[in-house]
């Protein structure tokens, strides 16, 4: 009798795909946002101005790299046949790496060592994304991806809520936390890089063991391969003008996810500089907005089916930027959790539906270079929201000013996907 045979029937390849998400979402949430972030920010820079600066050329570089990165390796892959391997390769490097954070002390001396080992953590996610995003139009029928798309966004919020929730309760808020760490050094705080890295390691297992990747027309890595994934990939770059609703759709995503990814980039750290939350109170305000956006993530994927992923950005970008507005001018800490909170259920449907529209454009064939493409339009310009935050925080001395700046991408993305029409399958 086989012990496991029940567990192997249960996991099926859309379990298997959604599985990963739980895994990953407890990097961004716990490591760039909540909980790493913030500390490096509050407790290694010399100052909070300072940490959100530095942090945020650290997700500058980071995003650079990947829209480099990207692209290129999502279509070396699609020559290969061969995701997986290389989403197991830069997942393990992303795990190593936020493994490593733990010896980042609360200390300017290790300012530059951590924001290198955050660099290559984040890369590592963000291309092992290209990877995962596109094993998606093979695990499900075209009329299912908003909903799979979906539950899978609703599943990494819930992951990344059960990561700051232990975070919390056996991290950073007991006053003798787990294992008897340090508070004076930080241990107890740099121990989430330790326990991100196991959480990621273990959930991400169903899908390597349980989602099967078609063998057919496979090859190894060679320099033919790489050269062909490189002809490949100009020959769908330089043919985009000629796919005008790809082009507008990549470049509307360009701005609103540069948007976005600044928005939750420094949501925590604009809670603790201007509203003056703790660590732990930081913990929970993102513990909320994970529970928000989940289930904005889970509300809306039927929706994107029925009524299209289009209209759903659409809806959820106005709403977005509506509530950002509010939340710039707001004071009081009460409305700052109720606005965002309100804020976070429309996030998870832009980029569940995001997703969606990006499988509506890609053929099986070029699955990985599309997402990767996909990839790119929400890194080329990565960079820029951060820096232009930076700056801005920097010139008025004020992080209210400058998380102000991110209205401007997200309604420049709105504008232009309203351009956008979808393929008819």
């Amino acid at each position: 009798m086989d012990p496991y045979k029940s567990v192997r029937q249960g996991i099926t390849p859309q379990v298997a795909w959604c599985m990963f998400d739980w895994a990953n979402s407890a990097f961004p949430t716990v490591i760039v946002t909540f909980v790493f972030g913030t500390y490096f920010a509050t407790s290694v820079a010399s100052n909070s101005v300072e940490g959100a600066s530095l942090w945020g050329s650290a997700l500058a570089i980071s995003g650079v790299i990947v829209a480099i990165l990207g692209p290129l390796m999502g279509s070396i892959a699609d020559r290969m046949m061969r995701r997986k391997v290389w989403l197991a390769a830069f997942s393990m490097i992303c795990i190593i790496s936020t493994g490593c954070l733990w010896f980042v002390k609360p200390d300017p001396d290790w300012i530059i060592f951590g924001l290198i080992l955050f660099v290559v953590a984040n890369v590592a996610f963000e291309v092992g994304g290209v990877f995962y995003n596109s094993l998606l139009p093979g695990v499900t029928s075209r009329s299912n991806l908003g909903r799979l798309s979906g539950w899978g966004w609703g599943l990494g919020y819930a992951g990344g809520l059960f990561a700051l929730l232990v975070s919390l309760v056996f991290f950073v808020q007991p006053p003798v936390p787990l294992f008897e760490l340090s508070r004076q050094t930080a241990e107890n705080v740099r121990a989430v890089g330790p326990f991100v890295a196991i959480w990621f390691g273990l959930f991400c297992l169903p899908l390597f063991l349980f989602l099967k990747e078609s063998t057919h027309n496979r090859k190894r890595l060679s320099v033919t391969v790489m050269g062909e994934g490189l002809v490949a990939l100009s020959n769908t770059i330089g043919g985009l003008h000629r796919k005008k609703n790809l082009s507008k759709f990549l470049a509307a995503r360009l701005f609103y996810c540069d948007g976005l990814n600044t928005l939750f980039a420094f949501g925590g750290i604009y809670a603790a500089g201007t509203f003056g939350m703790e660590l732990d109170e930081v913990l929970w305000f993102g513990i909320a907005m994970n529970v928000a956006a989940g289930l904005g993530a889970l509300v809306f994927s039927a929706a994107d089916d029925k009524f299209g992923s289009k209209l759903t950005v659409i809806i959820g970008l106005a709403s977005i930027i509506l509530i950002a507005g509010l939340l710039v001018l707001v004071s009081s800490v009460y409305l700052f959790w109720a606005f965002a909170l309100i804020l976070g259920v429309f996030v998870g449907p832009v980029q569940a539906a995001s997703r969606t529209m990006m499988a509506h454009f890609a053929k099986p064939e070029q699955a990985a270079e599309m997402f990767g493409l996909f990839a790119l339009s929400g890194k080329i310009t990565s960079f820029l929201g951060p820096a232009v935050l930076a700056f801005v925080t920097l010139s008025f001395d004020s992080q209210r000013i400058g998380m102000a700046t991110i209205l401007i991408f997200l309604l420049v993305g709105l504008v232009i996907l309203s351009r956008v029409k979808i393929p008819r399958p």
